[in-house]
């Protein structure tokens, strides 16, 4: 990212917090609208209830004013002080100075305000500073805004332990799916040494040629397999690698007996599919569906790009039986394929028009 790029996004992001202020300011003061006349009738009902008589419309309009001026101050000269300063609970002290100085200015100002207020609806005289009020707003507002303080603090720390919490649960969730996925990897890879170095055991005395070569191909294949820095997903072409090498070996052992046949979208080199998806399919079909081939054999794999990746592979051996049992490679593909994608994913099994299992995934980009 360039320069230019990083100044266009800081502005965004100012822009952002900037719309983010303006609405908890309108938020903040339409919540007080709402709760300071609630406020002042409550506080109308406590004095008639103690003096045991009602206190007068007069005085019920003083009190609802009253509450709600005291709040829109209070609140307005807190928040303004706080953007102006660009200061957040966690300041420290800073903040609690800077909070209880902007309670009592706006406690001040707003007892100004009532009075002018008071003195324009009433048609009385007003006297400047009134400081009777001010100190016993003052231990008020003191107690008011210490509870608020508590409250709010208590729950900023249960919502950061919540996140770290939800935190904590996503991480052993992810570190429960590596580990199913490398428990899937482990169940893959004695499988196929098993039927290689099986192969490679008859070819010692009758090709030791080959038998050289499919040694040196092994070794590639499981270098590539016991590599713990490698992700889940790999890139296509990296895949493709794995499985060209796997198919060598299987050559040195079939002989001209089968053609293997790779198509690959060159568009999807890059985009990323489950490492090790391929190779148990393929093994399966070789082990199924051509075992009793003598000739003429044909294995297709292709990969394609449409509205999803479409993973397909081909053999014109002996037809998947009408009830398939989820064996060794296939059931460790659709467990692979859970872990990874959830249920965004589809594996059909079929005969017809070709003999083919056909797996699609969404696309993954590297």
């Amino acid at each position: 990212m360039n320069k230019l790029d990083n100044c266009e996004t800081d502005q965004y992001q100012e822009k952002g917090l900037n719309n983010f202020s303006k609405i908890s300011w309108l938020r903040l003061n339409l919540f007080n609208l709402a709760a300071g006349p609630c406020i002042g009738l409550t506080l109308c009902l406590l004095m008639s209830a103690f003096k045991g008589q009602w206190i007068g419309t007069k005085g019920l309009i003083y009190q609802m004013l009253f509450s709600t001026v005291i709040a829109f101050c209070i609140v307005n000269t807190i928040f303004i002080s706080q953007k102006v300063l660009k200061l957040t609970k966690g300041s420290g002290w800073l903040f609690l100075i800077v909070y209880y100085l902007s309670s009592i200015i706006g406690m001040l100002i707003a007892i100004e305000m009532i009075y002018l207020i008071k003195a324009l609806l009433f048609n009385q005289e007003y006297h400047f500073l009134h400081l009777e009020d001010a100190r016993f707003s003052l231990v008020v507002v003191v107690i008011v805004c210490t509870v608020i303080h508590v409250y709010t603090s208590q729950k900023r720390i249960m919502n950061a332990k919540l996140r770290e919490k939800n935190i904590n649960m996503l991480q052993l969730s992810q570190m429960k799916t590596q580990a199913e996925l490398a428990t899937l990897q482990s169940k893959i890879n004695p499988h196929f040494l098993y039927n290689s170095l099986n192969a490679i055991a008859s070819l010692i005395h009758e090709d030791p040629d080959k038998a050289e070569r499919m040694t040196i191909q092994l070794s590639k294949l499981f270098r590539y397999s016991i590599n713990q820095n490698q992700e889940s997903l790999v890139t296509v072409q990296e895949e493709m690698e794995i499985v060209s090498t796997y198919l060598d070996i299987e050559r040195v052992r079939f002989g001209d007996r089968i053609d293997f046949v790779i198509a690959v979208d060159n568009e999807l080199s890059a985009d990323k599919i489950p490492r090790f998806l391929i190779q148990p399919l393929v093994e399966n079909a070789l082990k199924h569906g051509l075992k009793n081939v003598a000739d003429h054999g044909l294995l297709r794999i292709e990969i394609q790009k449409a509205a999803k990746i479409t993973i397909s592979i081909i053999d014109n051996g002996i037809p998947f039986p009408d009830e398939l049992e989820t064996g060794y490679g296939l059931q460790s593909t659709y467990e692979k394929l859970q872990l990874l994608y959830n249920d965004d994913y589809e594996v059909q099994i079929l005969n017809q028009p070709i003999k083919q299992i056909k797996i699609i995934i969404p696309f993954t980009h590297g």
